[in-house]
């Protein structure tokens, strides 16, 4: 086509199966490659027939493509009870011709004694199976035991034929197989014809496991290349992606009180912004708990659900303890505008958690969510993963408009080194500093605004008072005032 003396090239798309998976076709950009074979690579119990398994049934009950599994280590039975668990029920597909499973048994030692070996018979059998169901989708689980400890030269060759094979039934294949060195199976030659190969990793660092999948190869596409968390829980396989586009994401101008109108007076009689991210950090026993509970009870009045995120104390513990600084929690709670979500940082890693935070986002859709505190799943110290992967976090949130707090309790020791803990003030729009200060013969609390983006605020150090009736925050007067000079610190 011709436009103003020059070719106008037509807009290719790359055809492709979505998985259905939630996370991988956003890695993907759309899913794996149409019509053609995926290499899915990894270790013993890593997730791989799992992951295969979804891809076949998610075919079935969303994109009406039935499915061939076709399994050489687990027999059917046993591959039927083990889904079974994640809300797979097989019988059901079986019964209405949309799948077909097969366990294909070898016998190694007649083909060791013939000195053949080809898999015409397999090709036959495929070949049955696909017509039996018409199917568009298809797994072979697992590849290496079919072709194990035989000649390289044959090895090479039946492999070319298979996925060549596969390609010429137009069918998207899953095959499975486990890993070697070097991102390689044990045999070192299926990744080089696969269009698509996927590496799944099963790693355990201070006794917490976490699942990891990276595409390694994806012929024709664009792809996320880092690797990427993934949990197996009974509603199957989530993948948690790296994808975050924040100059695209929407923002609000809408402004959200702070839940304490002394704080919102330092906002620029305003608050936070609508969708913006929010830490509060300080010294233990500072109140930031106190402000991030005021928030939430404000957030709920409004008639929107607010997630409680609790790391350090029990749901009703923090109800019992902000009832004494006059805010009642358990009606928002009893009515479902308030939702805890509590666990031990130590019963999975920083990724897997906010997975689970993530899988609840979705469910309820809140207009608000608090982490307290952040630096509870902070057990491997400072370092560009923490940092990685709260920005992921973060972006997600923006990407939604949730309005997002975050405590982060730290030692005194670090106030003087560097106060943003763990160097995440830089990621957040507004940063409010609660600290424990000595006057008069006693400790006393203060409030700082350390910067909040896109509005004036008070750049003032004030007393913060929490009482029977809530938060205030009071001015310093000014002989304490000159003393924090004296001391060199200043209120700006």
């Amino acid at each position: 086509m011709l436009k103003g003396n020059k070719l106008k090239a037509p807009k290719f798309k790359f055809p492709k199966s979505p998985t259905g998976i939630e996370g991988l076709d956003d890695i993907t950009t759309g899913g794996l490659p149409k019509n053609r074979p995926t290499l899915l690579l990894g270790n013993t119990g890593c997730g791989k027939t799992i992951l295969a398994m979804e891809f076949i049934v998610n075919g079935i009950t969303m994109f009406k493509e039935p499915g061939v599994f076709m399994a050489f280590e687990e027999k059917t039975d046993e591959l039927e009870m083990n889904v079974k668990s994640l809300g797979y029920n097989l019988k059901t597909h079986l019964a209405e011709n949309k799948i077909y499973l097969e366990h294909v048994s070898l016998s190694r030692d007649e083909i060791v004694e013939t000195g053949k070996y080809d898999i015409e018979g397999l090709f036959v059998r495929l070949e049955q199976a696909i017509k039996k169901v018409k199917a568009k989708r298809v797994v072979l689980d697992s590849l290496d035991t079919l072709f194990y400890a035989f000649d390289y030269k044959i090895l090479r060759s039946e492999f070319k034929r298979l996925f060549s094979w596969l390609k010429e039934k137009n069918v998207t294949a899953i095959i499975t197989a486990e890993i070697g060195d070097a991102f390689l199976t044990r045999h070192g030659l299926e990744e080089y014809v696969a269009d698509c190969v996927i590496v799944l990793d099963n790693r355990v660092k201070d006794q917490v496991t976490t699942r990891r999948l990276r595409v390694v190869k994806y012929r024709g596409s664009e792809h996320g290349n880092n690797e990427y968390p993934f949990v197996i829980d009974e509603k199957g396989v989530t993948v948690f992606p790296i994808i975050a586009e924040p100059i695209r994401s929407k923002i609000s101008s809408k402004i959200i009180s702070t839940g304490i109108p002394d704080l919102n007076e330092m906002l620029g009689k305003r608050g936070y912004y609508a969708g913006s991210s929010v830490l509060i950090s300080g010294t233990a026993g500072t109140g930031k708990t106190s402000i991030a509970a005021s928030f939430a009870f404000d957030v709920c009045k409004e008639n929107v659900q607010c997630l409680y995120c609790a790391f350090e104390e029990a749901p009703n513990q923090v109800i019992r303890n902000m009832r004494s600084i006059g805010i009642n929690l358990e009606p928002l709670v009893k009515s479902g505008r308030l939702l805890f979500y509590s666990s031990r940082p130590t019963l999975q890693n920083l990724e897997l958690h906010f997975i689970s935070i993530k899988n609840k986002i979705k469910k309820i859709k809140p207009a608000a969510v608090i982490l307290d505190p952040i630096t509870n799943l902070m057990t491997e110290g400072p370092n560009s993963g923490v940092r990685l992967m709260l920005t992921r976090f973060v972006d997600y949130l923006k990407g939604e408009q949730i309005t997002v707090i975050f405590t982060a309790a730290i030692t005194e020791k670090l106030i003087e080194r560097n106060p943003s803990d763990e160097g995440i003030s830089s990621m957040v729009d507004t940063w409010i500093m609660v600290q424990d200060a000595e006057s008069d013969g006693e400790r006393k609390r203060t409030c700082t605004v350390m910067k909040s983006r896109g509005m004036g605020h008070s750049k003032m150090v004030k007393h913060l008072i929490i009482s029977d009736f809530g938060i205030a925050l009071k001015q310093i007067s000014e002989r304490q005032g000159k003393e924090r000079e004296a001391s060199g610190t200043s209120e700006e």
